[in-house]
């Protein structure tokens, strides 16, 4: 697989710095994010770190886990 476009890497780290300060905020771990979320902790971590693209549903039980909305996650529009 080739490398990722300048604007993918851009926007999956956006949303990795995101998902870390409504973690923050949120007052959660890595590890109680992931146990709320259904997701295991390396996920997360890919995720906060740039190093994976999430899914759509991912998202939601993120969002949903910290009660925080897509948006707050995602942006709306490009970085």
């Amino acid at each position: 697989m080739q490398n990722p476009p300048a604007a993918l890497l851009a926007y999956r780290r956006l949303v990795g710095e995101r998902l870390r300060t409504e973690r923050a905020r949120a007052g959660l771990t890595q590890q109680a994010l992931a146990e709320r979320a259904g997701l295991d902790k390396q996920a997360v971590s890919m995720i906060e770190n740039a190093h994976s693209s999430p899914r759509l549903d991912t998202l939601w039980h993120l969002a949903t886990a910290m009660d925080v909305s897509l948006g707050d996650l995602v942006g709306e529009g490009r970085p």
